[in-house]
């Protein structure tokens, strides 16, 4: 071979080699990575405003689950942490020690276990905070770690997502019991070669079947939903919570009018919701090389109740995102295929939920509820305060215009925000 088809093949195979970099470069990846953040030794629970409650027990482990998803040059990160809530002041904590994700691509949000440690510094009568510092910090890192070794995980991937109903005895409104959403949205993540990375499960429940009172930490029916769908060959799962406030409960309700508040119970609600997730996405078609877009936008939301001024004065986290009466938090608008997702930062009241659902652009809408802040229950202005089922959730809301606010910006946003990928 001559000099000059030497060097024809070194150039023809550096072409070859830049092509396939390029199209690699472009492929859908997901990575998917978990940190166990149970406390050792255990600790106090929190299951709302107020002290925590000691704990002698265990059922099942907290975690801090991280899915990463990246298309051409772009990367997204949702993280799902069993707790009550979990604050920018955390949250950012985390974001500045991920490593290729830009700050406002990380969605972080929670499962709602009203049986893990207090995460935003609740204040006692006499101002005196047990939230464990130290403890907190170590989930910081955690929630980091667990979102780094996700990027490293990243992989060719394609998806399945799809949004049906979730039958049988899963959740029910303890105000009004068919006052909510039983849709359940799945996106399930497959390798190359078909098997499933990751299964995310959005549906709007409080995880309070065993509580705070109880004298036991644990993740609630979080717990064996994750190892049904584990089990069952849906890769990690992950559970990004919807609207569920006022009162989205789980359906414990038992034929003696009483209800079942144990272990037990959260492995009956735990696997049947998985099992109708799993049926869910059975028969969704595959979306191959789908498209990825991410936007976050802040907004301001107002602040006119006592009670959550007195824990911003209080808590030892060091709030920033308030100031001059007003909540300052970041929304997050993200199409991942045909899915399109809205972030909500507090316990949306179902008819929110329904709303901004019907106003997507997308057949398969998806809400995460409390993620990248958890300002308590969100309400319309016109349900605030109006009856008396509904005093306890406007005490504990920021404000009676704060629903208002919300549903404002994420339909000014709408108006802008281009549609997910049509089926």
């Amino acid at each position: 071979m001559n000099s000059k088809s030497i060097i024809k093949n070194i150039f023809f195979t550096f072409c070859f080699l830049l092509i396939i970099n390029q199209l690699a470069g472009q492929a859908f990846k997901v990575g998917a990575a978990y940190r166990v953040i149970t406390p050792n030794p255990l600790l106090p629970v929190s299951g709302g405003i107020g002290p925590s409650k000691p704990v002698k027990e265990k059922k099942g482990d907290l975690y801090a689950r991280a899915l990463v998803f990246e298309k051409e040059g772009t990367r997204v990160a949702i993280v799902s942490i069993d707790n009550l809530g979990w604050p920018a002041a955390l949250g950012d904590k985390s974001r500045a020690l991920i490593k290729g994700i830009p700050p406002e691509n990380v969605l972080i949000g929670v499962t709602h276990t009203h049986s893990a440690p207090d995460a935003y510094g609740f204040p006692d009568e006499t101002g005196h905070v047990s939230a464990d510092l130290k403890y907190l910090n170590w989930c910081v890192q955690q929630v980091a770690d667990a979102v780094n070794e996700a990027i490293k995980n990243l992989k060719p991937a394609s998806l399945k997502i799809a949004v049906g109903e979730a039958k049988g005895k899963i959740a029910y409104n303890y105000y009004a019991p068919d006052l909510y959403d039983p849709r359940c949205g799945v996106i399930q993540a497959l390798d190359q070669s078909g098997k499933p990375i990751a299964t995310l499960i959005n549906y709007a429940i409080h995880p309070e079947i065993i509580g705070s009172g109880r004298g036991i930490l644990s993740p609630d029916l979080c717990g064996p939903l994750y190892e049904r769908i584990e089990a069952a060959g849906g890769g990690m799962a992950i559970f990004m919570n919807s609207a569920q406030g006022g009162m989205v409960t789980a359906d414990n309700r038992r034929p003696d009018g009483k209800e079942a508040n144990d272990w037990d119970e959260c492995v009956r609600i735990g696997n049947l919701l998985a099992d109708q997730a799993i049926a869910i996405i059975e028969k969704a078609p595959v979306e191959k090389n789908p498209g990825l877009f991410c936007a976050s936008r802040k907004i301001s939301l107002p602040v006119d109740n006592e009670i959550i001024k007195a824990i911003i004065k209080f808590s030892p986290l060091e709030y920033k995102g308030f100031e001059n009466d007003s909540a300052h938090t970041v929304l997050n608008l993200l199409n991942i295929g045909t899915a399109q997702i809205i972030t909500v930062p507090g316990e949306a009241l179902p008819n929110i939920g329904y709303y901004i659902k019907r106003k997507m652009k997308t057949r398969k809408p998806f809400l995460f509820g409390l993620t990248n802040d958890a300002f308590g229950y969100m309400l319309t202005k016109v349900d605030f305060d109006s009856f008396k089922r509904y005093r306890y959730i406007s005490q504990t809301s920021l404000s009676e215009m704060v629903g208002e606010v919300y549903i404002n910006e994420v339909l000014d946003w709408l108006k802008q925000a281009p549609a997910p990928a049509m089926e």
